[in-house]
This record gives structure tokens, C-alpha cells and sequence, in this order.
């Protein structure tokens, strides 16, 4: 078996290692010895165990590290460390505090109160199940605090949605199953969901969601909106649309290059070149029903590319694009299902022009 045909290797979420760290530095606070390797519980059954990459044993408190292996996922946080600190309080169970490289909720809308420590719901509960069964094997009370920090982590946060979501000074411990299954690109969606959450909190009347950086500069100049209005929608058409279905917002306009667009109008919720392809057949049908002649049709059919297509329309004018992107808005509507969501399509060429609006 080739290196290309082996199975891809799964690996394990931010909030998997931060629990690992979190009950190896909690058992050596309480025998003087670290657990290495430390198995957790998993959220939804199973046991996972990690070795620990930094270890250390103070007054009162105690430190293990882990480096996160995200298997073969293209995951920002790879090979990061994920530190926990541990020590004793008087009472009232776990607490927690962000350390360096962890970010500070900023903005209402997310999962975790204003002014908390970036380690959302269920990386909390793994931790605090942890403390728990460390506690009850050593008949200690499991009052303690602890910090979470991943080395170098506010440099990574800049690669990641958490500025924009209100979410400062480093990264969010994420992950509800634990484990992180290659290339389901869940922390993009994830990202998604809380953009829409942070601009259903804030009030925010109009969303774009783009499918690059040129089309979300275009947007976001053309349309005025705030940084928190913009959603770096990728590829990931049906995490916005579906989402909005059951968390509106008045209104959505979706910008992208003509290509990506021209998939969606025909339907496509994943615009990845990989899982959907432009079919040129329907675009030149498309122009057909709209009246164009017959040799331009037959040109745009018979176009290489999409962008080819595109520029054969352009030069004999017809309008190619307004009849994608208002197919595209339709597409949008039929998956929206009634949600009382407003949808513009907004198509950009490469240079970031735009050649339909609507």
C-alpha cells in the first residue's frame, strides 16, 4: 500500500490533550508522581492515553504538558503543546483560568460567558470528570484550579477565526467527541456556527459569507459591514445555510468567485474542487433559457472552465453571471427552507471586481 492509499489517521482534539495534562499534573500534586502514559475517558465511550512532553512537580502545584497530534488533519494546533497547570482551593471544585496562549471570550454569542477562558462546554467536563476520578482514588476533594495554556498559542489564535469572534490573546480548547477525524474540517464549521452566533448576539442585521479572501474583501468593502459580519465560509456552503435554517439572521449575502457560485446554483452545498464540479452543460442551458444566442451558448458549453466560460459570455454580452447568481440565491432559499432569511449573491472575478450583484 502506497503512502497515498493508507487509511488517514484520526488524532485528538485540543480539549482530549488539556484533560491528559490536566489529570497527570492532579494525580502528581496529589502522590508526588506523574502518570505517564495518562489515559482519559472519552465523551462518548473508550479511553484514549497520552504520553506527556513536559512534567513538572512545585509548591503546591503541578504542570504536565502534552503535544497534541492531530493525525493526519491539516489542523493548526499540530504538534502544539497543550500545558496544564494544577493547584489546590479551599472549595468549590474546578475552576478555570486561560493561560498563555489560551484567549479570553470577548463578545457575547459563544458558548462561554464574557470575560471566561476560551475552553468551551464539554473540554470543561472532560476535565472536571478527570479531577473527579483523580480526586476519588486518593481521598482528596477536588477543589482546585486549573489553568490551560498551549505554548505559542496566541501566534496560532491569529491563524484561526478567534479574533474575529471576539475570542483574545490566544486559541479556544475545542472538541466534543475528543477526537479529531481527518479532514471532516469540524473546527472549520465550528468557526462557522459561532460567527453566526456572535453576530445573532451582537445584533448584527446582514452577514456575507465568502468563500475566499478576495471575494470577503470585495464583500466587505462593497456591502460596509464590521469584521463580526463577516463569515469565512470556505467551501462549507451547507454549514452556513443549514445553520442559519434554525439560527436566522435578517439578512445573508453569499460572495465568491464565479466558479464556486456556479456549483452552488446547481445545487452543490461542498464547493471543494474535490466533491463538486462545475458543470458546464448547465451553464450553457442556463443561457439558453435566457434568450442567448445559439453560437454563444454553444461556446460557453464548450469552455474549458468555468472562467473561460465566464469571459466568452463577458466579451459577447450575456449575462452569464447575473443568471448564476441569481440561480445561486435561489439554491440558497430552497436550503434555507423558510427560515426568514433574506439571501443577496454577490460574484467576484480573481482581481476582486464584481460581475453580479444581486
Amino acid at each position: 500500500m502506497g503512502e497515498s492509499d493508507r487509511p488517514l489517521r484520526s488524532g485528538w482534539t485540543t480539549g482530549a490533550c488539556a484533560t491528559a495534562a490536566a489529570k497527570a499534573a492532579y494525580a502528581a500534586l496529589l502522590t508526588g508522581a506523574f502518570p505517564d502514559p495518562v489515559a482519559i475517558t472519552l465523551p462518548r465511550g473508550g479511553t484514549a492515553s497520552f504520553a506527556l512532553a513536559e512534567e513538572r512537580l512545585g509548591e503546591g502545584e503541578a504542570m504536565a504538558g502534552v503535544v497534541k497530534d492531530a493525525g493526519d488533519d491539516p489542523d493548526v494546533t499540530h504538534g502544539a503543546t497543550v500545558w496544564a497547570r494544577v493547584r489546590r482551593r479551599a472549595a468549590g471544585g474546578v475552576a478555570f483560568v486561560a493561560g498563555e496562549g489560551v484567549g479570553t471570550v470577548t463578545r457575547q454569542g459563544l458558548p462561554i460567558d464574557v470575560g471566561e477562558p476560551a475552553i468551551n462546554p464539554v473540554p470543561r467536563r472532560m476535565i472536571a470528570t478527570a479531577i473527579a476520578e483523580v480526586a476519588a482514588q486518593n481521598g482528596a476533594d477536588g477543589n482546585v484550579v486549573v489553568t490551560i495554556g498551549v505554548v505559542d498559542g496566541e501566534r496560532l489564535a491569529a491563524r484561526t477565526w478567534n479574533p474575529r469572534l471576539g475570542i483574545l490573546g490566544g486559541l479556544s480548547i475545542l472538541g466534543t467527541t475528543g477526537i479529531v477525524t481527518p479532514y471532516s474540517c469540524s473546527a472549520w464549521i465550528h468557526s462557522i456556527h459561532r460567527g453566526i452566533d456572535v453576530a445573532r448576539a451582537e445584533g448584527v442585521p446582514h452577514v456575507a459569507a465568502a468563500t475566499g479572501s478576495t471575494s470577503e474583501r470585495t464583500a466587505q468593502t462593497v456591502l460596509g459591514l464590521p469584521d463580526h459580519a463577516m463569515l469565512d465560509m470556505g467551501d462549507f456552503a451547507g454549514g452556513v445555510l443549514k445553520y442559519l435554517r434554525d439560527h436566522p439572521v435578517p439578512r445573508l449575502t453569499i460572495a465568491g468567485g464565479f466558479a464556486k457560485l456556479s456549483k452552488l446554483a446547481a445545487g452543490a452545498l461542498d464547493l471543494h474542487s474535490s466533491r463538486s464540479e462545475v458543470d458546464m452543460g448547465a451553464l450553457g442551458q442556463w443561457a439558453a433559457e435566457a434568450g442567448v444566442d445559439a453560437g454563444t451558448v454553444a461556446a460557453i458549453t464548450a469552455a474549458p472552465t468555468a472562467m473561460a466560460a465566464l469571459a466568452v459570455a463577458r466579451e459577447r454580452g450575456a449575462p452569464l453571471a447575473d443568471l448564476v447568481a441569481v440561480r445561486a440565491r435561489a439554491a440558497a432559499l430552497k436550503h434555507l427552507r423558510g427560515a426568514p432569511v433574506a439571501v443577496g449573491i454577490l460574484v467576484v472575478d480573481r482581481k476582486g471586481e464584481v460581475v453580479a450583484h444581486v
